[in-house]
Order: structure tokens, then C-alpha cells, then sequence
């Protein structure tokens, strides 16, 4: 029998989206398990697994692995199905740099500010954080004409061929355009724009896209 992949995920983390991307691109079916990693305290039955407390988590078997990219990359490695690492060493260098991007530049700017301000704070019942937004939309300017560059130079994000890079980008970018700041800056970034008008209708990005929360 094949071991189970267990997912300990938050349904709103758009890092719980890319791991569940990264398993329907393989084929890999798993079961989910909501661990929301803003409560207080963070269960200790979870801290036991995944000592600083955050989300996603991967069970594979008695094989256990937190930080999403490590968990991207195993992914790909055990599992048959469509390889998401380019075999040419110039496009999985550019396939790392844009993760690393992600992490490092995409996602604190463009999902914990301009989306938690613009998007989530109203379902709250919150009013918006107009400063925190223009932060968020000074740094995103920055984050969107990198990557637009990188995509016009054609080794990844290709719109043809998915790899690592769509599905660590795709959720970040999911949460972004719901902002109306957001979308309204990503127009103005031709190649980036043709790249997401392609993968938000990939089925496994409409299949493990987050909902919104319910609450007024």
C-alpha cells in the first residue's frame, strides 16, 4: 500500500496552495488537516512537528518536512508525474530565483499587506490600512517589473511548461489581484499579465484556491 501524504495546512495560506498545487501537478492525491497557525498558543501536538509553528507541514509516511520550497522539492523528487524542475541548469536557476523571490519579496508586500488590508480587513468588519497598502504597492512595483523581466526573457514562466516558479507565484499573484490596487498594477505588466490570464484557469490553480473568509 502507498504511504498517505498528509497536508497540515491553513485553507486561507496561499503557501498551503502552492504544496497542494505542486501534489495535483504530480498526481498525488493527499488528505488535508487545518492547523491555523495564528491561534494562541499554536497546539503543542503541531509544535511537536513543526517547531516554529507555521503552515504548511507535509506527512509522508514517517517522513515529515516543513518550509514549503523543501517540500516543493520533495514532492517532485518521490513522486511519478510531470518533472517541475527544468533539466537545463540556466532554467531551474531562474525557476529557484523566482521562488526565492516569492519568499523573500512577493509575499509580505503583496499579500500581508496590500490583500490582508484591501481584501480581508472588510470582511472583518475592519477599515483598511491606507498606509500599510501604500508600502505594500510601493514594494510590489519593484516585485512585478522583476518578474516581468525574468518572464520576457523566456526560460520560465512560460505559459507552456509548468514549473516550481508557476506554483509558488500563482497563489501570491491569486491573492494580489483581488486587491483592486493590485489588480490595477499588474495590467501595467504586459508579460506578467499574459502569464496569470494563463495560469488562474489551470484546474489545479481553480482547485486549491482559497476561499475568502465568511465574516462581517
Amino acid at each position: 500500500m502507498t504511504d498517505p501524504v498528509i497536508v497540515h495546512g491553513y485553507r486561507f495560506s496561499v503557501y498551503n496552495q502552492i504544496v497542494r498545487m505542486t501534489l495535483q501537478h504530480k498526481g498525488v492525491a493527499c488528505t488535508s488537516i487545518e492547523v491555523d497557525p495564528f491561534t494562541d498558543p499554536v497546539p503543542k501536538s503541531y509544535l511537536k512537528m513543526h517547531p516554529f509553528g507555521r503552515v504548511p507541514l507535509l506527512v509522508h509516511g514517517d517522513f515529515q518536512i516543513y518550509e514549503t520550497a523543501a517540500i516543493t522539492s520533495y514532492i517532485d523528487a518521490a513522486f511519478d508525474g510531470p518533472p517541475l524542475v527544468p533539466a537545463e541548469a540556466k532554467k531551474a536557476a531562474r525557476m529557484t530565483q523566482v521562488i526565492s523571490i516569492v519568499d523573500n519579496y512577493a509575499y509580505w508586500p503583496m499579500v500581508r499587506q496590500v490583500a490582508s488590508q484591501r481584501v480581508f480587513a472588510p470582511l472583518y468588519g475592519q477599515a483598511p490600512d491606507e498606509a500599510m497598502i501604500a508600502k505594500g504597492m510601493q514594494k510590489s512595483q519593484t516585485v512585478l517589473t522583476s518578474l516581468d523581466k525574468i518572464i520576457r526573457e523566456g526560460l520560465v514562466l512560460d505559459s507552456q511548461q509548468i514549473t516550481s516558479a508557476d506554483c509558488h507565484l500563482a497563489p501570491m499573484i491569486g491573492y494580489f489581484v483581488q486587491a483592486r490596487d493590485g489588480d490595477e498594477e499588474l495590467a501595467k505588466h504586459q508579460a506578467l499579465s499574459r502569464w496569470w490570464s494563463w495560469v488562474s484557469c489551470l484546474q489545479s490553480f481553480q482547485d486549491t484556491r482559497p476561499p475568502l473568509p465568511d465574516q462581517h
